[in-house]
């Protein structure tokens, strides 16, 4: 049995949709959730950056004694995962747009995928796009302030309708019946999304995928905590949340987004790599 926490990392709340999934398949487990805030968002910032400051943050986690780590950002895997893994002493599971998942469910072979900017401009994202071509054809389309509207709380509001209309309705035209959301806060707009176009689109969220990826790797290193909480009472998990900008609002937006009512603290993570 090993009762440390795991580590979920994102450059803010959109982690959190990852973290519920793993609340929900690992009831034992201990998290520790890290919003960046103070640098949020990930996905328009320089590339050079996001790899060192995303380096700075599990570096801090790991001296928090985190015996995982969950980047649950996928700008920060396409532009970090390969350094983290070469330097970090632990398993790392990043995340990255369900694409390959979602041409398989595809019908029309038309897969519609919302992302960030930097997403769709990483190499990391085009290798895997030129490796899947020929499966379906994929129309990316990036949330420009998507993030900053469920930053706020804001995930079904007529500003971020409007924006989903914008981006929605030319895939729609296109023929696409699969939707990718490919940046972890935007499944906390599937009920959004669902009231404005039905059947029409499945859509792919690889939070459910990401949760036992991270199972396994437990197993795998021999790291799982004890799996029996009726047998063990002491050991129930007590999660920490901390953010790097502004406590009260991630513990709002946890109430918010997942209905939990958490303590949260605010951290220093500092020197903040030159931008």
């Amino acid at each position: 049995m090993n009762p440390s926490p795991i580590g979920v990392f994102d450059s803010g709340l959109g982690g959190l949709s990852v973290l519920r999934e793993i609340r929900a398949l690992l009831p034992h487990e201990s998290l520790l959730y890290l919003a960046d805030s103070r640098y949020a968002p990930y996905g328009e910032k320089p590339e050079r950056f996001v790899e060192a400051r995303t380096l700075q943050v599990c570096e801090w986690l790991v001296a928090q004694g985190c015996k995982a780590l969950v980047i649950a950002c996928n700008t920060a895997t396409m532009h970090a995962v390969q350094t983290l893994r070469e330097t970090l002493p632990l398993p790392i599971i990043g995340v990255e747009p369900g694409l390959k998942p979602a041409a398989a469910a595809s019908r029309s072979k038309v897969v519609g995928v919302l992302a960030t900017a930097n997403t769709l401009r990483s190499a990391k994202f085009n290798r895997l796009l030129t490796s899947l071509e020929g499966e379906s054809r994929y129309l990316c389309a990036p949330g420009l302030d998507l993030v900053a509207r469920i930053e706020q709380g804001d995930v079904s509001g007529p500003e971020v309708r409007a924006r989903l209309d914008t981006l929605l309705t030319p895939m729609l035209d296109a023929g696409a019946d699969t939707l990718v959301l490919g940046c972890t806060h935007y499944p906390f707009l599937s009920d959004t999304i669902r009231a404005m176009v039905g059947n029409r689109l499945s859509l792919v969220d690889t939070g459910s995928a990401i949760a036992r990826q991270l199972a396994r790797k437990l197993a795998e290193h021999d790291l799982a905590a004890e799996h029996d909480l009726a047998a063990a009472p002491d050991t129930v998990p007590q999660d920490r949340y901390a953010s790097t900008r502004d406590a009260a609002h991630l513990r709002a937006m946890a109430a918010t987004l997942l209905n939990v009512d958490t303590l949260a603290e605010t951290v220093v993570i500092e020197p903040a790599p030159p931008l």
